[in-house]
């Protein structure tokens, strides 16, 4: 089993389990989780955990529970009874997007990442508008982000495509790869190395498992074919899970998404679309939202050529999606506050009650 340090381990963790005091228990990472069922990554092996009652019990949504990336303290169970997670080590990045579904509530994609890989495949033309919403996603969590453009050997100029790409990529790197012919996916060997946690995030069907098993030298993921009809890829993966990879680096590849929605991608938006953030000095007022009011720099971008159309129409749509869900987050944060109020309501009524006998 590889060590904590090929783990990601650092000295910030070590200065944080310290603190924890708990001599008891074992540190771990989370490698892959079904139905409330963990797979826990130890320097000892791999072991399977539940989370303790109290985690369950004070969680307020499913962020507040282990997910993959995170390192947690385990007791270990005995005569092969599952471990259980005692508590989650501070995250230092995470990737959180909507839920997908009516529901009002953040879900944790993978946490603890240095290097995102956004992934989309030459099989269909550039998509700028999936590139900076997943920019916007990508740059809130505090990981780099990387742009991959997969399946090149399916277009003549892949050049040109990366060029495309990095027209809407800002600072962020765009590299053409194929998992099928040159030049393969050596240009990304250079983001791996012992300890650093790359993630893949990506639609469905554009190649991220077969990447995956490209840098591990082994198909330890499943892939599907690529459908001649549409030249769609199937999509294979089902879990997110957290592997390592001997020449060093862990990997985690997530299920294609057919929806990313946003959540609280206020600052990640100032990165995936920081040339209108450029512009936004030039306004007439420091509050200017880029839409309605007078002496905007950036609708004279527009006006005068300097700054796409498309692009603007696509930060305003993402604009305006942020704010229908923050107005929908503080429903949902008033709501739960009336329930918690109520239940300590109850609580102290019975100990009322109980004393009173």
């Amino acid at each position: 089993m590889p060590s904590l340090a090929n783990l990601g381990w650092d000295a910030a963790r070590t200065a944080e389990w310290e603190a924890l005091g708990a001599p008891d228990l074992v540190p771990g990472r989370v490698s892959l989780e079904h139905n409330h069922v963990y797979r826990v990554m130890t320097e000892a092996g791999e072991v399977l955990a539940e989370a303790a009652g109290r985690i369950k019990h004070l969680a307020s949504g499913r962020r507040e529970l282990p997910t993959v990336g995170d390192w947690v303290a385990l007791s270990q169970g005995n005569d092969g009874q599952r471990s259980t997670i005692r508590s989650i080590l501070k995250r230092e990045t995470w990737f959180s997007r909507k839920a997908a579904g009516r529901s009002t509530e953040e879900q944790v994609i993978a946490a603890n990442v240095d290097v995102v890989f956004l992934v989309f495949a030459l099989d269909k033309p550039v998509n700028a508008r999936a590139i900076e919403r997943y920019l916007a996603v990508a740059s809130r969590s505090g990981a780099r982000s990387v742009v991959v453009l997969n399946k090149c050997e399916l277009v003549d100029d892949a050049g040109a495509a990366v060029a495309e790409a990095a027209t809407v990529a800002g600072a962020a790197p765009v590299h053409a790869v194929s998992t099928r012919s040159e030049p393969g996916v050596g240009a990304l060997e250079a983001y791996l190395m012992t300890g650093r946690t790359v993630a893949l995030l990506g639609p469905s069907g554009v190649g991220k498992s077969s990447i995956v098993n490209r840098f591990l030298g082994a198909d330890v993921l499943d892939t599907g074919e690529v459908r001649e009809w549409d030249q769609r890829g199937r999509h294979t993966s089902v879990h997110r899970q957290l592997v390592v990879r001997a020449a060093g680096g862990l990997i985690v590849d997530t299920p294609g998404m057919r929806e990313l929605q946003m959540w609280d991608t206020d600052e990640g938006m100032g990165d995936a679309f920081s040339d209108i953030d450029d512009l936004g000095a030039g306004c007439k007022f420091r509050d200017c939202d880029h839409n309605r009011e007078p002496g905007c720099a950036v609708k004279a971008a527009v006006a005068s050529g300097a700054l796409a159309a498309d692009r603007y129409d696509s930060y305003l749509k993402l604009r305006h999606e942020q704010a229908a869900l923050d107005t929908l987050r503080d429903a949902r944060a008033l709501l739960d506050q009336k329930r918690q109020g109520k239940v300590q309501q109850r609580a102290l009524k019975a100990m009322q009650k109980s004393r009173g006998r």
